[in-house]
């Protein structure tokens, strides 16, 4: 008989309804469920000024929507939910849904503390989304962008440097100037992490 403790795993239904009720933000990989960390205002300027940018949607098919909407992953083995800081819908689902499934743009702002996340574990998964033409990563210390677009057969990695670069969404007929999601940033490096805060 195996001593080993049995995972008390959390179901999909009893997460989504937790959510709804609970002050902090969740994300869920496969029945276990992780807190997320507050982020430093710097990062929370950018994602704004993303969303704000994304104003020229308005009048056309596809809706923004903030880092409070859960994307939901179905892979193979799991299903995983995730809060991107901004997200692109074409698709939506019903309303009464906590959270959405057919993303086309993905964005995250990048942070010493998720970036290996967000260029791993996350962009991974983020790029089986049949519906996902588009994820895009945002850096704090500089004005670069990354964005993994969707090719015939995989996804192409493509770098915007500068406060002159322009990000171009044609895939919901769109452009996103650095410009406008750096507005009012001052670039310094973030602060080190203390690993005995970790």
């Amino acid at each position: 008989m195996s001593t080993a403790k049995k995972l008390n795993l959390v179901g999909v239904d009893d997460y989504l309804a937790g959510e709804l009720i609970s002050p902090i933000k969740h994300e869920y990989l496969g029945g276990f469920v992780y807190a997320m960390a507050g982020a430093r205002n710097m990062h929370n300027v950018i994602a704004t000024n993303t969303l704000i940018s994304l104003h020229r949607l308005q009048g056309k098919p596809c809706r923004p929507f903030n880092s409070d909407t859960k994307i939901r992953i179905q892979l193979p083995n799991q299903t995983r939910f995730y809060y991107p800081d901004a997200s692109v819908i074409c698709r939506l689902n019903p309303p009464t849904d906590s959270y959405q499934d057919e993303p086309v743009v993905i964005f995250e702002v990048l942070s010493q503390r998720t970036h290996r996340l967000d260029e791993g574990e996350k962009k991974d998964a983020y790029l089986t989304i049949p519906s996902l033409k588009v994820y895009v990563l945002i850096e704090q210390e500089s004005a670069a962008v990354v964005a993994f677009r969707r090719k015939e057969k995989d996804f192409e990695r493509e770098v915007y440097l500068g406060m002159d670069a322009v990000l171009p969404l044609a895939e919901i007929g769109i452009d996103l100037p650095l410009a406008e999601i750096y507005e009012g940033i001052e670039l310094v490096p973030e602060p080190e992490e203390d690993p005995a805060s970790s």
